[in-house]
């Protein structure tokens, strides 16, 4: 039995990562990745079972590096505006800083191993997540509303502005870079609508 490189198998999902972005789930395949990443497709089953376990492991280990930075500096203890201030801190800094894997992980979110990778990364987050808002809530912090309300008020601007940092230019077409500046303004009008 061949024995696992770690220089190959961090190869292997590098370029997955980069192939499912570029291709798609539907366009990606065991082989086009073992040449791309100048391996014997017997190589990628030493990592693992099957494409589908491989874009299942990828999913998920993304999702959790994006899970546990979104709990740093963060507690369900802190006052709404400071929690929701330190979700978009991070929300920006991971999306910012690990591109392609934030697109590789919406890609999957929206894809039939959405639901397989949800479920084993958001227990922590959910739970810390409900009890914020739910002492938000008692604290007369937030205005009780429904979550998808919440979340689309919460965190759709924020995401649209990444959108265009990532496109780098606005929707007029102009040149657009995701600043402290505009981040602040937007978090602003997200605290007026969401707060009493």
């Amino acid at each position: 039995m061949r024995t696992r490189d770690t220089n190959k198998e961090e190869i292997v999902k590098q370029k997955a990562i980069e192939m499912l972005v570029a291709q798609g789930v539907e366009g990606f395949g065991m082989n086009r990745l073992a040449k791309e990443c100048g391996v014997s497709v017997a190589t990628l089953y030493i990592y693992y079972s099957d494409k589908e376990d491989l874009i299942r492991k990828i999913g998920i280990e993304i999702g959790k590096n994006f899970f546990e930075e979104m709990l740093v500096g963060f507690s369900s203890e802190m006052s709404f505006v400071e929690g929701l201030r330190k979700q978009w801190e991070n929300r920006s800094k991971f999306t910012i800083n690990f591109s392609l894997q934030t697109t590789c992980l919406e890609l999957l979110k929206h894809s039939s191993y959405g639901d397989a990778i949800l479920s084993e990364i958001t227990s922590d987050f959910k739970d810390q997540m409900t009890k914020f808002i739910t002492k938000a809530i008692e604290k007369k912090e937030l205005l009780p509303v429904t979550f998808e309300v919440f979340w689309s008020i919460a965190y759709g601007s924020l995401y649209s502005l990444l959108e265009l940092h990532r496109e780098g230019k606005s929707m007029s077409g102009k040149p657009f870079v995701f600043t402290d500046e505009i981040r602040d303004e937007a978090f602003n009008l997200v605290i007026k609508a969401l707060t009493p």
